[in-house]
This record gives C-alpha cells, sequence and structure tokens, in this order.
C-alpha cells in the first residue's frame, strides 16, 4: 500500500452544488494525499426522477419517519441517478481543477459488496405492514487491492452506492456515510470526513452556533435528527479503525469551527486531554496537516500567538522579548498506526493531576516519539509565565522523522534563540544532552549483465556486499564507536548492466571528524561503485553547567527525583540546530522510555507524562530566573547562520 496518507470524505449530492469543496478536495490532494470521495445521492435521485417523470416511491416507518422505498424495479433508476446526475457532477467539478478522476458506483465490478437489510416493519393505511423486497442493505466487502491500485493511479477516487449483492440479485442500496466509514476501516484511512449542511451536528437544531465540537462513542447521538443518526452512525463505526473522524460544516471541511470530532478514546482526566487528542491524530512524515490545524486552533482558543509557517510547522509563542527560550518538537511518526486507547486508571472528575489516573495509560502511535514531548511544551506554554525581555516559543516541527528535516532546517534558519529544549523521549527523570550524528550513504554496485552460472559470475548484489563491508570497515576505522546498519536494498537492471544499492547509515559519535569519514569512504569503495552522502551531520553535545541545563537540575530536584545524564546514539532535531548555531546551550527532554520508538507497544502512562510536564514547567520558570532579562546576547549573529559553511 502506498505510504501516502488517505482521506475518505462524504459529500452529498447538495453539497456537490457548493464549488468550494472542490477546492477543498484539490487542495488535500495537492498536499500530496491520496482521496477516495464517496458522493451521496439523494439532491441527484430526485433530480433524475423529475427529468423521468416518475415518482419516487416511499414508506413510513413505524416511527413516523420516511424512506425511499427501493424495490428491484426501482434500483435501475437509482443507479441511473448516480451515473448521470452525481458522478457527473463530480468528475466535471474535479476535473475543471485539472485533477484525474476516476468515478463509479460501488457496486462496478464488485468493488464493494454488501448484504441485505432484515424485512422493513412500516405503517400503511394505519396498518402495521412487513416490507420483504426493499433492497436496502449494508456494506461489508471492499476489494482493498483494486481500490489502492486505482487511488494511487488517480488523483481523485470518487464512489457511490449502490453496492453489489453478495448473495446475488439487484444491487443493494446503502448509506453513503456508512459506505465512507466501511471504506475508511477497510483502507485503513487516515482521516475521515462526513461533510454535511450544518456546522457539525448541532446541540440545539435552532442554533446554527450550537456545533458540538467534541463526541465520544455514546455522546452525540442525543442530538441527531432525521439524516444526522447515520452521520453519527457512521463517524462511531468510523472510530474503529484508524482515522481521525469529524463531521464537517456546512458544506465544508476548511473551517474547524463547523466541526464535530470525534474521540475513540475519551481521556480520563480534563489535563491529560490534550496528549490524548493529540496522539488520536494521525501524522505520519508528510502528514502533519490536520495535526497542525488542531493545534494552531487550541493555541487561539488559549489567547496564544499561533500559525502555521512556511515549511508546514506549528509555531506558538507568549511574550514579545528579544531573547528566545525554544521548546523545539516534531509532529511527525514513523508510520503504521492502530486505534487510540486508554487503559486501566479511574475517571477523574476534578480534572486535576489527581493519583487516581495516575496507573492510565495512553496506546497508540506517538504517544512517546514524540507527541508526549509535544502536549507536555503546549501545556506549559499555555501556562506560563514570560518576564518582560523574553518570549517562549514552541515549534511542532514537520518531517522530523524521514531525511529531509524540512521543519528542523527552517527553525534553523528563521528561529534564532538563546536556549533549546528538543522534545524526545528521555524518559522524566533524565536529560539528554546531546545525540550522536548522522552520516547516510547511498552506495550503488554496478556489474555488466551475465548468466548467473557464468564462470566466475559475479552479481551487482554480490558486488554490493562486499563494498559495504569494505566502506563499513573503513569508515568505524575512523570511528570505532559509530555504530552502523543497511537500511535498504534494492535492484534494478537494463540490458548491459545490473545495479544494486543499499543505504549505509552510521550513528557517529560527536568528535566524529566528518569530512574524514566521506574520505574513507570513497577511498574504500570498490571499482563501479558510486557513493551519494545523503546526510553528514555531526553529534553534538553540551555540558551540565548551563544555566539551561542547571534549570533543569533544580526542577528535577524540586520534583524529588535523582535525574541521569544522558548521551544517545540516535540523532534529533538538536543535531540539524547545530550545524549552524554555535554557543546555544540545547538539551533534549520528554516523557517516555524511548525503547518503545518506532514499535507497536509505544505507550505512555498519565503519572509519567505529568511528571514530566512538572519537571518541563519548573525548568522553565528556572531558566527565566536564572538567566536575567539583561543578560549577555550570547553570539545571536552566529545563530542565524552566518557562520555556515
Amino acid at each position: 500500500m502506498s505510504g501516502r496518507p488517505l482521506y475518505v470524505i462524504k459529500v452529498g449530492s447538495s453539497t456537490l452544488l457548493h464549488p468550494q469543496v472542490f477546492d477543498e478536495i484539490a487542495a488535500v490532494r495537492r498536499r500530496g494525499a491520496r482521496v477516495l470521495l464517496v458522493a451521496g445521492g439523494a439532491e441527484g435521485i430526485e433530480r433524475h426522477y423529475r427529468s423521468i417523470g416518475r415518482a419516487m416511491p416511499e414508506l413510513t416507518l413505524r416511527n413516523g419517519d420516511t424512506v425511499r422505498y427501493c424495490p428491484p424495479a426501482e434500483m435501475p433508476h437509482i443507479v441511473a441517478a448516480y451515473q448521470q446526475v452525481t458522478l457527473p457532477m463530480v468528475e466535471a467539478g474535479l476535473t475543471a481543477l485539472g485533477l484525474a478522476v476516476f468515478t463509479a458506483v460501488a457496486a462496478h465490478g464488485g468493488l464493494v459488496t454488501g448484504v441485505v437489510n432484515r424485512p422493513l416493519r412500516v405503517m400503511a393505511d394505519g396498518r402495521s405492514k412487513v416490507i420483504r423486497d426493499h433492497r436496502a442493505g449494508t456494506a461489508e466487502g471492499v476489494d482493498t487491492e483494486r481500490l489502492t491500485a486505482l487511488l494511487d493511479a488517480y488523483d481523485v477516487v470518487c464512489l457511490s452506492p449502490p453496492v453489489r449483492d453478495t448473495a446475488g440479485g439487484s444491487e443493494l442500496n446503502v448509506d453513503a456515510d456508512v459506505l465512507a466509514a466501511t471504506l475508511a476501516n477497510a483502507l485503513g484511512a487516515d482521516h475521515l470526513r462526513l461533510v454535511t449542511g450544518t456546522a457539525g451536528i448541532l446541540t440545539d437544531p435552532a442554533d446554527p452556533g450550537s456545533t458540538l465540537r467534541d463526541a465520544f462513542p455514546g455522546t452525540a447521538a442525543q442530538y441527531a435528527g432525521g439524516r444526522m443518526k447515520q452521520k453519527v452512525r457512521a463517524a462511531e463505526l468510523g472510530l474503529q479503525g484508524t482515522a481521525d473522524v469529524a463531521v464537517t460544516g456546512p458544506h465544508t471541511m476548511a473551517d474547524p469551527d463547523g466541526w464535530t470530532r470525534f474521540w475513540a478514546a475519551e481521556e480520563p482526566a480534563a489535563d491529560l486531554a490534550l496528549l490524548s487528542r493529540t496522539v488520536q491524530i494521525p501524522s505520519t512524515s508528510y502528514d502533519e496537516h490536520e495535526l497542525v490545524d488542531y493545534l494552531v486552533h487550541w493555541c487561539r482558543q488559549r489567547e496564544l500567538r499561533a500559525w502555521r509557517d512556511e515549511a508546514g510547522n506549528l509555531v506558538a509563542e507568549r511574550g514579545t522579548g528579544p531573547r528566545t527560550l525554544l521548546l523545539l518538537g516534531h509532529l511527525d511518526t514513523v508510520p503504521f498506526t492502530w486505534p487510540v486507547r486508554w487503559e486501566s486508571g479511574a475517571a477523574d472528575d476534578a480534572g486535576t493531576d489527581d493519583t487516581s489516573t495516575g496507573d492510565a495509560v495512553l496506546h497508540g502511535r506517538g504517544s512517546v516519539d514524540a507527541k508526549a514531548s509535544m502536549a507536555a511544551f503546549l501545556d506549559v506554554l499555555a501556562d506560563a509565565t514570560v518576564p518582560e525581555g523574553w518570549r517562549l516559543r514552541v515549534v511542532g516541527a514537520v518531517e522530523e522523522e524521514v531525511s529531509s528535516s524540512k521543519g528542523a532546517f527552517h527553525v534553523r534558519d528563521h528561529y534564532p534563540a538563546d536556549a533549546v529544549v528538543v522534545g524526545e523521549p528521555s524518559g522524566s527523570a533524565a536529560l539528554t544532552l546531546g545525540y550522536f550524528g548522522l552520516f547516510k550513504l547511498r552506495v550503488t554496485a554496478t556489474v555488466r549483465s551475465g548468466h548467473s552460472a557464468g564462470f566466475q559470475a559475479r552479481s551487482a548484489p554480490d558486488h554490493l556486499i562486499e563494498s559495504l563491508e569494505a566502506i563499513r570497515a573503513a569508515v568505524l576505522k575512523e570511528a570505532d564507536d559509530a555504530l552502523s546498519a543497511v537500511i535498504d536494498v534494492s535492484c534494478s537492471a537494463d540490458a548491459g548492466s545490473q545495479s544494486a544499492t543499499a543505504i549505509l547509515n552510521f550513528r557517529v559519535p560527536p568528535a566524529a571528524d566528518l569530512d574524514a569519514l566521506r574520505a574513507r569512504a570513497l577511498d574504500a569503495a570498490g571499482e563501479d561503485v558510486r557513493i551519494e552522502f545523503l546526510r553528514a551531520t555531526p553529534g553534538f553535545t553540551g555540558p551540565r553547567s548551563t544555566p539551561l541545563a542547571r534549570a533543569f537540575s533544580r526542577g528535577f530536584g524540586r520534583s524529588g527525583i535523582r535525574p541521569r545524564f544522558l548521551l544517545k546514539k540516535g540523532t534529533s532535531d538538536m543535531n540539524t540546530l547545530a550545524t549552524t548555531w554555535r554557543g546555544v546551550p540545547m538539551v533534549a527532554y520528554g516523557p517516555g522510555d524511548s525503547a518503545l520508538d518506532h514499535t507497536e507497544h509505544e505507550h505512555i502512562d498519565a503519572a509519567e507524562y505529568r511528571r514530566a510536564r512538572t519537571v518541563l514547567h519548573e525548568a522553565v520558570t528556572g531558566f527565566f530566573a536564572l538567566s536575567g532579562a539583561g543578560a549577555d546576547d550570547g553570539g545571536r549573529a552566529a545563530r542565524t547562520g552566518e557562520e555556515a559553511a
């Protein structure tokens, strides 16, 4: 499956009459996401029936609601309504924006199959009656392989009801919102948006401003009537998958003020809400947009200055002084998500740091690396008192988990600071003073094509393996404390040659001479071996005597913690800043066990998060007290990149 994020977006045919929704879908696609659109058909079906002069049969349920009657004789007309009205409207709107679009009813080729619902009990002439030929059903089977291929081939794939009946017979009409949720779950979507004509779910249908902002399973149904019941049903179904879910509107998904967000996991206490919800919004690398939007909105609700910068980073701050303490976290995670959940712990009605929730554990991708650090930064920012002459700035960087480090490079070049706390899991009782550097090479070995059974045959992979071992030995001779690993291998061939390529990764100590490592690697490369240097980021370590490190020591002491001080063999955004910043105190701190990073067991407990948040708050307060508003600037010119080679 493609590594690009997947949006499943359901729009009703009335929403398709609002052109801005096509612009919004195109904007999602331009961010690099795959888009699966599900088109509802109520408006289109009515238009089609009027155009052919046919009356739409209806049934009255025992509760007084009316539904479209879909006996076998009506199903060809319903299919025609989608194929002749709704789907052409989608194709016209999106192709006008330069997008390649595939449209089909979900029954086409068995893309989606379903089962017929039980007979329907209705009221007719004041009497109860059972309808057995109603062709309404529930979507169950999804051809994920073919849909994934379509999503990779087209900018937008648009499906609509009906679906194919698994048992045969005419197609089955299904609810489009529930169809969207079923597709999202089957395909492991990152985001599910159910676009409606109101500003989300209204707690008072007569008040368009009464949007229910946050909903948990079982809490929204009391506000839903009519068609909105199905949206709530679909949203709660979507929570069983991996997507973050929202009912949005009116007829838009661009304005969070018109959203009802659904959360699968309810936090056990109010002070854990930001942590819980940050983890529940998927944000694998290159898909940080939704999380940035949510956090910007969260900050502005608390009267913090917050925005998305040119690199896509979240930036939030308090204070306007010329000196800056920077709290630099990252928003992206490695791939592969799973439904987020809280386990154990009792509810804390007071919403405080009560020990009754101390054993609550949050499971989910990013809970350790490094959304807990990010949430702690923002919680501290919201409560901080920033002295005159200072600015407390929080940045949530994008693309930290991939080689680009786009967000951190933008920070390095645009946000000079007097001290930096990097948000990475050190554990609440430890402070990271530095990291190894990163030396990453792409090594390609090429041989002439020949039969593997030939005399002294030597394949490209053979040549590559020999070269990797030679390069590894040469680099480790120069930096014997380095760690190395081959992290990717691929092969290719043409008519005259065969090539094998590997990514060789080294973690090198702060004292390593990167120029010498380059020279060693080049000298060791054999004939017909090409080396590309992907990253050569130096390590960094700082002393325990800086005001920042001392502020953390005091924070640990006030929390009754005897800390450990670490030099980690991984890398972080600290290394990126250190490529040009000189004389800037930097440490890394954050809750969680880093051994859980990138694993399927990633989790964090409430007590660990709260303890780290308290230490961080004490450290930030202590740093301002130790530094003072009139202290020496410490060489800001160097930190703007003027010393960059």
